[in-house]
């Protein structure tokens, strides 16, 4: 792969062993001199045998100081609870018409937030949610009659996270115009809840490596 000579700067001046989050953070900081607002991320490799339905890892959580970016939400509702949808900062709510919608192809929104009484309409969907990672979930809060404080959290920066097919959980974490001290109580909280829903039947070690990245940076390996 050839890299730009910024890049390999860069690299030059990572660690070959895991660093405090600390000295992660304040690399990752070291690395922002772009015109461009770099977003960062991070990369986690679990444990898990990801085969096993009882070893997933998925959810969601609010970041203490959100992931600098206003998330575009749609929600399925109607009545009551889509007035509330609206109130709480929807960017769009409806039914049958919003799938079709939908299922012809407008998927300009980050999150897809449904009440129960609504799967009908949204189940259909799947095949073109699901594989965006946008297909409304009860176990990541966004299959919920709650749907005003689902709008609300992820207007606030709440992110959602699922592991992949090597065990992998990556996501969000701030910008690199946070200050390190938001940017490492985000990662903080991330990690402390990854570790807080570790799978029972889990054998052996959960974390195992854990990397952090900004957009246009090399990634830097953090003392897990």
């Amino acid at each position: 792969m050839k890299r730009s000579r910024r890049y390999s700067e860069l690299l030059a001046k990572v660690p070959d062993a895991p660093v405090s989050l600390g000295d992660a953070v304040e690399l990752l900081k070291g690395f922002d001199g772009t015109k461009f607002d770099q977003t960062v991320e991070i990369h986690m490799n679990l444990g898990i045998d990801p085969k096993q339905a009882d070893q997933l890892v998925r959810g969601s959580i609010v970041l203490p100081h959100g992931i600098g970016k206003t998330q575009r939400v749609i929600v399925f509702a109607k009545d009551a609870l889509a007035k509330a949808a609206e109130e709480a900062g929807a960017d769009e709510v409806g039914g049958a018409e919003l799938a079709k919608k939908v299922s012809d192809g407008w998927l300009d929104f980050d999150v897809c937030i449904a009440s129960p009484d609504m799967m009908g309409v949204v189940g259909p969907l799947g095949r073109v949610l699901g594989p965006r990672g946008l297909m409304p979930s009860p176990r990541a809060g966004t299959v919920t009659p709650d749907v005003a404080t689902a709008v609300s959290e992820y207007k606030a920066g709440k992110v959602e996270f699922r592991n992949d097919n090597g065990g992998n959980v990556h996501a969000v974490v701030g910008r690199l115009n946070f200050s390190a001290s938001q940017i490492q109580e985000n990662i903080e909280a991330f990690m402390a809840h990854i570790r807080s829903i570790e799978p029972s039947s889990l054998k052996g070690a959960y974390v195992k490596n854990v990397a952090l990245a900004a957009t246009m940076s090399p990634s830097v390996m953090v003392a897990a």
